[in-house]
């Protein structure tokens, strides 16, 4: 059995999601945008608006104008604005549904938004997918595991995502909350 040990506004403060950005190929603003999400560089609003440009000005392939959605939403999701972020990660998807980081990305937006369940069918299809970053995806889905009430999984998430990349130290903290008891 396991219990998970939880400060008095555990509740109240989800642990931060993490996101993953996707790659272009190429150059000019979406390789701008793609590198301003991936190194945290400019103002949000900054690459939102770099990203908005490369997608209404540059010739993008299909898979370049997906991800550049995709970076975008994670530029927005960044700023707060989980519902245009969600909106990017859609139209991501709607040019190529097997985008992983799309999901991925969207079930972080779902976790902030605290709507659990619809973030745990996001990151179920990211893993389904194999996405880029197999370690966000278990550790998204094990916040969003625990919200609802799934410690077991929530904790079978956190090793896994320890387990994937051992150097990231959130899981390990998110694995020292939860107490192993023997079952009844």
């Amino acid at each position: 059995m396991l219990k998970a040990v939880f400060a008095a506004a555990s509740l109240l403060s989800v642990p931060a999601a993490a996101s993953a950005q996707a790659f272009i190929i190429g150059g000019g603003m979406a390789k701008e945008c793609f590198t301003n999400v991936r190194d945290n560089r400019g103002s949000y609003r900054e690459t939102e608006r770099l990203c908005t440009s490369a997608l209404q000005q540059e010739a993008l392939t299909a898979t370049n104008r997906a991800a550049t959605y995709v970076n975008r939403g994670i530029a927005r999701m960044r700023a707060e604005q989980y519902e245009n972020s969600i909106s990017d990660y859609e139209r991501a998807l709607g040019i190529d549904p097997e985008l992983g980081p799309a999901y991925l990305n969207m079930g972080a937006a779902l976790i902030f938004q605290q709507r659990f369940n619809e973030a745990l069918t996001a990151l179920d299809e990211a893993i389904a997918l194999e996405t880029q970053d197999m370690a966000a995806a278990h550790y998204n889905r094990a916040i969003a595991r625990e919200q609802s009430g799934d410690l077991q999984g929530a904790y079978a998430d956190f090793q896994t995502s320890a387990e994937l990349k051992p150097e990231w130290e959130l899981p390990p903290r998110q694995l020292s909350r939860f107490t192993v008891t023997g079952t009844n």
